[in-house]
């Protein structure tokens, strides 16, 4: 039976409304509805914006419900063809109109050439798309993952049961396993992830407060949450409440067994590097297991990404040779230390990096900064510090008030005390020179950036001054102490050492670190050991010749050293993560700090 004639505008059909359709042998079209009924009035205009839609430049889907491969035509660079040259080859029919919608989000936006168009994504059974969904409308269920996992921060907070900054990403990431992944690629300038055992917090605020000034939407993990449930929670933070995600940069400091994982999802541009040192044993093994995952994130790394590490650790320092053999066109810019005034000649028995990690010889070193990174070489000649890219000279400590140093032909200085934070603000200018910042702009923004929450944080107490730090492993631990010794003020300590999942089971680490330096000529006054594992701790300290008293109540252990500490002197609080987190809640309490989400 023959269709209506061809002068009838439209058709009804069973599978939704589109334009008709025509065979290739112009044959007329087939239609099966009337033009007088009431349903056609009103559907009218709605087939006439979908046909406007269609003529513009959706493109990939073919005839029938069948979806049609495109076909590469002259005109476009690599034999492709321009967006306009495909609409003029797209057959006349999509699935339904809410497909034409969807579509239409991935069109390539206005400006852009054949060179950057990227085809739109197929949708899957669920009617998601896939990569490239742009910041247009968002899809309903990462809508909902984004709604869910902003209240659930909100009530967070509201509560008192943490800051939102790992609860978000988890909800959202129940509803929406590809959160993470979805908003991070709506980053209109890409992402630096920061990893390492020591320091990853302050230089992510560094590199954070150098993008920012450009200036630049920034979204960060600030509070430190570096797993994929806090870079999500980071990611949250900088969608609105319809899913809307606008922000140019992020910066996010990973935790060294995740940096595979993180990636994938987030496709950097730059991977700083900082150190490897002995960390939760029961949780990433040997130094050998984590360098290989680390290895295994930045072989990942998308092309032109560029590779950001301290040539001063012998572990890193392997993996970027490693790295450089397989993968030629990988960028790796070093950066490492070089003033023989600041090291010392020996390395410390608490030093990890002590042989060659290709024959397994004792390494050389003629200089040690921080735990086993230095200058190094191996005495068989196959193995030594890399040459560096960027060196620190001329290093300047002023106690816990600041360090400087010259890099570059400029003197880079920050609020930021010891010769380990030297290394994290030299891996941010590294990191900042690697994306192309101007050194006299950074040398201004870094010299404003203050301590990260709980690293080296100053505060006052009924006019006696107090400075809260994160000790977690041998190395940080040491440097810490040393750096107190220094100071020559260093006279009073609250000791805090828990053993909680975020610590590490295994506290036999403490063995390592010298605590004899709190003995002899500036023997601490004031020694209070406190924390789940408070006994250990003392145990300890006795076999350092030092007597310490013991309070396992936190909240007492803080007011004894708060009425030891005399007018006029500096107290020192050392502590594990989440022993650290737990002095800072009842400092909060009492109105010395604020929250560390609002740091």
């Amino acid at each position: 039976m023959d269709g209506p004639p061809a002068d009838r505008p439209f058709g009804r059909r069973r599978r939704g409304l589109f334009p008709p359709r025509r065979s290739r042998a112009g044959r007329r079209c087939r239609r099966t509805t009337g033009t007088g009924s009431a349903g056609h009035r009103l559907l009218r205009p709605r087939v006439a914006r979908l046909r406007r839609l269609h003529r513009r430049c959706l493109s990939g889907l073919g005839q029938g419900r069948r979806r049609r491969r495109e076909r590469a035509l002259p005109g476009g660079p690599d034999g492709g063809a321009s967006p306009s040259r495909l609409c003029r080859g797209v057959g006349a029919g999509l699935a339904d109109d809410r497909q034409r919608l969807r579509l239409l989000r991935c069109r390539p936006r206005p400006g852009e050439g054949a060179t950057t168009a990227r085809t739109p994504p197929l949708l899957d059974g669920r009617g998601r798309a896939g990569r490239g969904l742009g910041s247009g409308l968002t899809p309903p269920r990462l809508l909902a993952a984004v709604l869910a996992g902003k209240a659930a921060g909100t009530a967070s907070r509201l509560v008192g049961q943490g800051g939102g900054t790992t609860l978000p990403g988890l909800v959202a990431s129940r509803i929406e396993p590809r959160t993470l992944a979805l908003l991070a690629e709506r980053l209109t300038a890409g992402s630096v992830l920061i990893t390492g055992t020591n320091g990853k917090t302050t230089t992510s605020r560094l590199i954070a407060s150098l993008l920012q000034g450009l200036p630049a939407r920034v979204v960060a993990n600030r509070a430190g949450a570096n797993l994929v449930t806090g870079h999500t929670s980071a990611v949250l933070a900088g969608a609105g409440l319809t899913g809307r995600f606008r922000a140019d940069w992020g910066v996010f400091e990973v935790d060294e067994a995740t940096l595979p994982s993180a990636v994938a999802e987030l496709k950097p541009r730059a991977v700083v590097v900082g150190n490897l040192f002995r960390d939760q044993l029961d949780r990433y093994g040997e130094l050998e297991m984590l360098a290989l995952t680390i290895e295994r994130g930045l072989e990942a790394l998308p092309e032109g990404a560029t590779a950001v590490l301290n040539a001063d650790d012998p572990r890193t320092a392997e993996i970027g040779y490693r790295l450089g053999e397989r993968r030629g066109r990988l960028k790796i810019l070093w950066y490492g230390l070089d003033d023989p005034a600041v090291a010392i000649s020996e390395l410390p028995h608490a030093a990890d990096a002590r042989t060659c990690p290709r024959c397994g010889s004792r390494l050389d070193f003629r200089q040690v900064y921080v735990g086993h990174d230095g200058d190094y070489t191996c005495p068989t000649g196959d193995f030594g510090r890399p040459e560096r890219d960027l060196s620190a000279t001329s290093v300047q400590l002023d106690g816990l008030d600041g360090v400087r140093f010259t890099v570059g032909g400029v003197q880079v200085g920050a609020a930021l005390g010891g010769l380990y934070n030297a290394y994290n603000l030299l891996g941010a200018f590294a990191t900042g020179t690697a994306l192309g910042l101007k050194p006299g702009y950074m040398v201004e923004r870094l010299g404003e950036v203050p301590a990260a929450f709980g690293r080296q944080e100053r505060f006052l107490h009924q006019g006696r001054r107090f400075t809260l730090m994160l000790a977690k492993n041998p190395a940080g631990f040491n440097e810490i102490l040393r750096e107190a010794e220094r100071l020559g003020g260093g006279r009073h300590f609250l000791l805090g050492l828990n053993d909680r999942i975020a610590d590490g089971r295994d506290v036999s680490w403490i063995w390592d670190v010298d605590f004899e330096l709190l003995g002899g000529d500036c023997a601490a006054e004031t020694l209070i050991a406190t924390g789940v594992r408070a006994y250990d701790l003392a145990l300890r300290l006795k076999y350092a010749g030092l007597k310490a008293t013991v309070e396992v109540d936190l909240n007492r252990a803080l007011d004894r050293l708060l009425e030891a500490v005399p007018a006029g002197a500096e107290g020192f609080i050392l502590c594990t993560y989440t022993a650290m987190l737990d002095v800072r809640a009842l400092l909060v309490r009492r109105g010395s700090l604020r929250p560390y989400w609002r740091t």
